[in-house]
């Protein structure tokens, strides 16, 4: 595997306003090149709303989709991120990695997240999403299923590579809970010897929730790089092939599974 950079992007998300979400994201993202990845917050064009009547897409007549293409062609990068997609009368909060030539993995949020109501709206799904992508293996996930680590258990199947070596976290992780951000994310790079990215928005929503950001980068024995809170930005950061084969040939506790 080749090692990888990737542009964390957190972004203050103006409330269900598609086109100027858009916009700020054309601005923070114009001067980053060379880049093989980009992750952007839950939901990203609209913000973390139950409003899925008026702001659903579908997956042959999407707004984001288009843009999430159009970006990945233009900056030759993968881009990973969720947003409300209509589909068979339901509705979900699906995740899209979307690759430079155009190629597309998604993933159904499973844990829909009861204090706000998701699951009223939202149909949650059913399978994990493993992408392959430059010879790395990704686990998408997305906000709430951060407090479920039955469901990214990861180990070493039968040709003794490990099942994924990232998990992505896309979220709306309001401040008041940022503390369980900051510590579900360290574990389940910890546990699973992966290296863990969350990305996580910064502003305020139209319910009058708070966001701080404090997006971060996790690696197998928990070190961290965190984002500035309350800030706008985007934070490169590398994955790094070696010293991810390091960790697990050191402390080869995945094979305990």
């Amino acid at each position: 595997m080749q090692d990888l950079k990737v542009a964390v992007v957190q972004a203050n998300q103006i409330w269900e306003n598609k086109t100027a979400n858009l916009s700020n994201y054309e601005a923070l993202l114009e001067n980053i090149s060379a880049i093989d990845l980009i992750l952007l917050p839950e939901m990203f064009h609209t913000g973390f709303s139950m409003n899925v009547e008026r702001l659903a897409e579908t997956m042959d007549n999407s707004m984001g989709l288009d843009w999430l293409k159009s970006t990945a062609k233009s900056k030759n990068a993968g881009i990973y991120t969720s947003l409300i997609i209509k589909e068979n009368g339901s509705y979900f909060n699906r995740g899209v990695f979307i690759q430079p030539d155009g190629a597309m993995n998604f993933y159904d949020k499973r844990k829909l997240f009861g204090l706000a109501g998701e699951g009223d709206f939202f149909k949650a799904g059913k399978t994990e999403t493993i992408v392959a992508y430059k010879n790395w293996k990704f686990q998408l996930q997305i906000c709430y299923d951060l407090r479920f680590p039955e469901i990214v258990r990861n180990g070493f199947s039968s040709n003794q590579s490990a099942n994924y070596d990232v998990i992505l976290y896309v979220a709306n992780w309001p401040e008041k809970r940022i503390s369980h951000w900051k510590t579900l994310l360290a574990a389940r790079a910890i546990e699973n010897q992966c290296y863990v990215i969350g990305a996580n928005r910064v502003g305020e929503d139209g319910k009058g929730l708070i966001y701080s950001g404090e997006s971060r980068f996790i690696d197998g024995i928990g070190t961290e790089i965190s984002l500035s809170k309350d800030k706008e930005m985007v934070q490169i950061v590398t994955l790094k092939n070696k010293e991810l084969t390091e960790i697990r040939k050191t402390l080869p506790f995945l094979k305990d599974r």
